[in-house]
């Protein structure tokens, strides 16, 4: 059996509450303040099986224009649409919004009931239903069944059955395959169940044991029980209308607009990329930065509409824009919605989410235009390119590309497959599943590498680079992960060498220019003529009479060439006389076995100043280890 939601739709007073009452025997208006002034002002929900079997689950909205964003709220999920006209009346103002908020919410079927026929004579009647024909002209109900009832009388009610029964045959099953989505739009505690959601499940499944999230909030709780058509159910899937309630859930911390779905799978945002339609009914030219009110699902959300191409849109134009919001938002590409005006409220147009998770845009830039024009046409596999590219060095999870691309968790990852087989996007971590566009990943190779080249000209006498630095110097934010990547990538590629924490370019040898010929010499014969007394580098420095920098280089050289052994930043040894200083300080520790500083002054012939930095050294380099006020010979 299919799963299909039936929604009211018209203006106050036409009689879709009491059609409703007439076909289930439920009266929707179950508020105490509905009941006294005769007027729906909350959804309203019942069932009907019909004839065939099918059985509907049912909204009735309010038709009154201060609860428009009730009605809006109300139909959210709904398959068949009932445009009530009563015919006594015929079509009025909210006729003609709630026609115009079905249109913009992509309801394709439905049809219209003529209501309180009992109350007109034939030639009224023939008049109301012509009026009728032409205000749904270009519309999804053009061509569709006007039915003419009564719910006091009981005329007509057999055909309106006889034809739900008919277009239940047209909707589309729905499947449960897909991320697991519910707007809530009723919140309640219960004695002896605590709190209770309400709302219409309109995509994937959940079951009774399930952990849920819910959005913005990012609170999660488990699914207690399930009720559809108060019938309890292990699991409630799309199109059904579904009541759960929670295991340690508060009432207080869910509203209505929030959205339940898995853990984690939603990303609620401030700005969304959406295609407009600004409706042909409105009066004046919509200007860039007008206040609107925002409504998808069950939610509404005040924000600015930002028009990136023209400073305001004409009635009846269609355009891709920019909503930057006051509340996040937890939506998914294609998601529908609706604007209203802020003041006075009144319903201006609406579309389809193009990207639900964009970056700030700047105005009046083409490609931006062109790029949310293709969110509209692209394939699946042309929007995840996208996406990847426009992420930059971030990357882009794959939670989020499930919420960009709209596209179940089986098709996105087939697609990320093929793209990686043809080296257009790269799975930067595994676990957390983000993904790069090859390209960023080439545009940071050329950075790199121009950096590297740079250095190396700059300090010609240093192997390499460290790691870390050279991280510093590309653009910011990047993960670890994505440089690793990137080294491993330019190491494949044999632009670089990894050597210890260093890097370098593969084409680069150090080498010595002339006048830094000379000054190795010269440093050299320092330093093995003072043997274990060199002097302090900056004695060094006047002694060869050059520039501090110059000397520093050429002696770090020496030292990463093995010819010296830095032990601080002011003392350098002569590594040959280190070496035998090493000899005989292990063939004494192994015959006396310990040393003092006193007996290690001795061994050196040398001061203080130099004895400590020594003792220091043979400690760090695990040759000895101290013990109190000696030294032993460290062992393994």
């Amino acid at each position: 059996m299919k799963r299909i939601i039936l929604g009211t739709a018209g203006h106050i007073d036409h009689g879709k509450t009491t059609l409703i009452k007439a076909v289930t025997g439920i009266n929707t208006d179950r508020l105490k303040e509905e009941q006294q002034r005769g007027i729906t002002i909350e959804l309203g929900f019942a069932s009907l099986p019909l004839p065939s079997g099918q059985l509907l689950g049912i909204v009735d909205v309010p038709g009154h224009e201060r609860f428009i964003k009730n009605m809006v709220a109300g139909a959210t999920g709904i398959d068949i649409v009932v445009m009530v006209i009563a015919a006594d009346e015929g079509v009025m103002p909210q006729t003609r919004e709630h026609l115009e908020i079905c249109e913009l919410l992509g309801i394709q079927y439905g049809f219209v009931v003529l209501t309180k026929i009992d109350m007109v004579d034939e030639e009224w009647l023939e008049l109301v239903m012509e009026d009728v024909e032409t205000t749904v002209e270009g519309t999804f109900l053009e061509n569709s069944p006007i039915v003419p009832v009564s719910s006091v009388t009981g005329e007509g009610l057999d055909e309106f059955i006889k034809i739900l029964d008919e277009f239940c045959t047209r909707v589309p099953a729905r499947t449960s395959a897909g991320l697991f989505r519910l707007p809530i739009d009723r919140v309640f505690s219960m004695k002896g169940f605590g709190t209770v959601i309400t709302g219409t499940l309109i995509s994937g499944s959940v079951s009774v044991g399930d952990t849920v999230m819910l959005f913005p909030s990012r609170i999660s709780a488990k699914v207690r029980g399930l009720q559809v058509h108060n019938q309890s159910v292990n699991t409630a899937e799309a199109g059904m209308r579904t009541a759960i309630n929670f295991q340690g859930l508060e009432k207080g911390s869910v509203n209505r607009g929030d959205v339940l779905s898995e853990p984690d799978a939603l990303n609620p945002g401030y700005m969304l990329d959406v295609y407009l339609h600004y409706l042909g009914s409105n009066k004046k030219p919509l200007k860039n930065r007008t206040r609107v009110r925002f409504h998808s699902g069950t939610n509404e959300i005040l924000g600015l509409l930002i028009l990136l191409d023209q400073e305001e849109l004409a009635p009846g134009e269609k355009t891709a824009a920019q909503l930057r919001l006051e509340y996040p938002a937890a939506l998914i590409k294609e998601d529908r919605f609706v604007l209203r005006s802020y003041s006075p409220v009144r319903t201006i147009g609406g579309g389809i989410v193009l990207n639900p998770l964009p970056i700030k845009h700047k105005r009046f830039k083409p490609q931006v235009l062109e790029d949310l024009k293709g969110l509209r046409n692209w394939s699946a596999e042309d929007v995840v390119l996208y996406h990847c590219r426009e992420s930059g060095y971030n990357g882009v999870l794959f939670s989020d590309l499930r919420l960009m691309t709209n596209v179940n968790e089986k098709q996105l990852t087939m697609i990320l497959q093929e793209l990686m087989s043809a080296k257009k996007v790269l799975l930067v971590d595994r676990e957390g599943r983000l993904y790069v566009h090859h390209d960023t990943v080439d545009d940071l190779k050329l950075q790199a590498q121009v950096y590297l080249e740079r250095y190396h000209e700059n300090h010609p006498l240093k192997p390499g680079i460290s790691r870390e630095e050279l991280k510093s110097r590309l653009p910011k934010p990047m993960s670890v992960k994505l440089f690793n990547l990137l080294l491993n990538q330019m190491i494949k590629d044999a632009i670089i060498v990894q050597e210890g924490e260093s890097v370098r370019l593969k084409s680069h040898k150090v080498s010595l220019k002339a006048d830094q010929t000379a000054t190795r010499d010269k440093l050299l014969k320092i330093y093995r003529d003072s043997g274990l007394k060199p002097p302090n580098f900056s004695d060094v420095v006047k002694k060869i009479e050059e520039a501090s920098a110059g000397v520093k280089e050429v002696l770090m050289h020496l030292v990463s060439e093995g010819h010296l052994v830095k032990i601080t930043d002011e003392l350098f040894f002569d590594s040959l006389a280190i070496e035998k200083l090493k000899k005989r300080l292990v063939e004494y520790l192994q015959k006396h076995g310990e040393i003092n500083t006193s007996g290690f002054k001795d061994m050196t012939g040398a001061s203080r100043k130099y004895v400590i930095p020594l003792m220091e050294y043979f400690d760090a380099k695990n040759v000895t280890i101290r013990v109190g006020d000696i030294r032993k010979l460290r062992s393994g």
